[in-house]
């Protein structure tokens, strides 16, 4: 009997573990993290926005994507755990679909927790906005960020309306991000429709430092820089709890 018991036993572990396994690879599949064991737990939390930022259209499953619906219940949850004290947002994108980038953008700083984020290969397009919502951005030496006009795919109705449409959007663009970095319009729509800067197009491909000499991104850097600031600012937020406490 009581081998009978042991060998239940096992089954049951393995049976746990492949149950553990399968879960970890589709949270790996569909959201592209995995839990690694951390000792001790961390007060920071760390939020990948890698390849295209995928909105109201589904992209081919071949693309590398980050799906907005994913993030904004993620970002509601770090909001209201109390043991994450800080985010951190890691950037290496194209960008993707406007909407879905601002309201990413506008969520994370609307967060009341300290944020910052780390352009990586490159925070481009509607990355840019992203790049700058959080308290504090960093952008490492190699890192590239493209500042180009909105733009449409698909059929585009030639009429006044459609015109006046791009134009809203593009303003709200330029307005986030003026509001929430250090460089003014006027050198952010220079930027923006510069011609002979990519191949048969218009913008401006910023790298690194850069982007940091524009206003656009606070520092060069990269992750050590972002969690020691990070940390110094979790340290001022509960300075400033103890001194109302008090």
């Amino acid at each position: 009997m009581r081998m009978d018991t042991d060998d239940n036993n096992e089954n049951q572990g393995e049976e746990e573990n492949q149950q553990n396994a399968s879960s970890l690879v589709e949270k790996i599949q569909q959201l592209g993290q995995a839990n690694v064991p951390q000792a001790p737990e961390s007060n920071i939390h760390v939020l990948s926005i890698i390849g295209q930022v995928e909105g109201h259209l589904q992209l081919p499953p071949q693309n590398k994507t980050t799906k907005y619906e994913h993030l904004l219940p993620q970002l509601i949850a770090v909001e209201q755990n109390p043991k994450i004290e800080g985010l951190i947002i890691l950037l290496n994108t194209v960008g993707g679909d406007v909407e879905a980038g601002l309201a990413l953008a506008e969520m994370i700083a609307s967060m009341s927790k300290p944020t910052t984020s780390i352009v990586l290969g490159g925070g481009h397009s509607i990355g840019a906005p992203i790049a700058v919502a959080t308290d504090y951005s960093f952008i490492v030496p190699t890192a590239t960020m493209t500042i180009h006009p909105v733009r449409l795919t698909g059929m585009v109705i030639g009429v006044p309306q459609t015109f006046e449409y791009l134009d809203k959007m593009q303003e709200r663009v330029i307005q986030f991000i003026v509001e929430h970095s250090n460089i003014d319009s006027e050198k952010l729509k220079e930027l923006m429709f510069a011609k002979g800067n990519l191949t048969r197009d218009i913008g401006t491909n910023v790298v690194g430092k850069e982007a940091v000499e524009y206003g656009l991104i606070d520092e060069v850097g990269g992750v050590k820089e972002a969690i020691q600031k990070l940390n110094h600012m979790i340290q001022g937020a509960h300075s400033e709890e103890e001194g109302d406490a008090s």
